[in-house]
């Protein structure tokens, strides 16, 4: 049954966020707003509303293990899944403007949140910190789209959705991302308890992998579409978000206590993994093929590493 309630969770999930993300991209187009703007706040925030509704739900049931585990988990995958499997088929540019500073800014949301757990716990002192932080980068996104607007750009193109309907539909998905949050929850605590792995462990994998699908669904959307600044954009976004937005808040509501190990290892990987993308961005400016499969086997390993772990504890 747990496992029925995973799938179905996770397969609505995947849904509801594909809705929210078209809509929301069809409302940003409908605005003229430049696509990277687009994919570092709304389609990064829409697909990262998985990852709030699931920490938040598995905060309040008692498992701040999975709530921390699932956006430490969802940023590794990001980088590593969410941005390696598109780069195998479609090698993607760094070049669009305002990468490179989210990318900083990224990596060191990644060194306030070791810091912030640093005591094995995230209060709501550190939650306010973080929800701070997220209006210093919503504050400077707006400014980006205030900068960086495109008069001529999407409104008239014929391919988004109109306002009423995109709205309509980003309404909808965030319903569906509600319940499916709620039975992906259910469903990992069950496995969790049948398999004796531990919250976290869950957490880092499967509920992280179920969490990020609409960011690989967006992800591969957009390379196919050729549309790389969304694509890298997501990514970046998405990561700042979860842990400014989906720790902080969480942390705000119910104070989390951290697994040791989490701090260990599995928040310098994800610290080491953002890293990775600094050469990258700096250097070379796209992510080629050889990269691609690179990130996508690391994140195999990852996983492999991540449950044999949780399986020991």
């Amino acid at each position: 049954m747990a496992i029925l309630l995973l799938i179905a969770g996770l397969a609505l999930l995947a849904l509801a966020g594909d809705m929210l993300v078209r809509g929301a991209v069809s409302i940003a187009e409908r605005l003229r707003i430049p696509p990277v703007i687009i994919g570092l706040t709304i389609v990064a925030f829409g697909t990262s509303a998985p990852e709030l509704i699931v920490s938040l739900e598995a905060a309040l049931a008692g498992a701040p293990g999975l709530a921390i585990g699932n956006v430490i988990g969802s940023n590794i995958t990001n980088v590593t899944l969410v941005l390696g499997l598109p780069s195998v088929f479609v090698p993607l540019s760094m070049a669009e403007r305002g990468v490179r500073t989210s990318l900083v800014f990224m990596i060191g949301v990644s060194l306030v949140l070791i810091l912030a757990a640093h005591d094995l716990t995230i209060d709501r002192l550190s939650g306010a910190l973080l929800i701070s932080l997220f209006a210093v980068y919503l504050t400077y996104s707006a400014l980006a789209v205030r900068r960086d607007r495109q008069p001529d750009a999407g409104a008239g193109d014929g391919k988004s959705l109109r306002l009423p309907l995109a709205a309509i539909l980003a309404v909808v998905g965030l319903g569906g991302l509600a319940y499916g949050g709620r039975l992906t929850i259910d469903g990992a605590l069950g496995i969790a308890d049948t398999l004796g792995l531990a919250n976290s462990a869950i957490g880092l994998t499967i509920v992280a992998l179920g969490t990020s699908l609409p960011e690989l669904v967006a992800g591969l959307a957009a390379a196919f579409h050729r549309q790389a600044g969304i694509a890298i954009g997501n990514v970046i976004g998405s990561n700042i978000f979860n842990v400014l937005g989906v720790l902080g808040l969480t942390a705000l509501i119910v104070p989390l206590d951290v697994d040791p190990a989490l701090i260990h290892t599995d928040m310098w990987i994800m610290l080491a993994t953002s890293a990775a993308l600094v050469p990258l961005a700096f250097t070379t400016r796209r992510i080629g093929r050889v990269t691609g499969l690179l990130l996508t086997f690391g994140y195999v390993a990852y996983v492999i590493v991540a449950i044999g772990q949780g399986v020991a504890q």
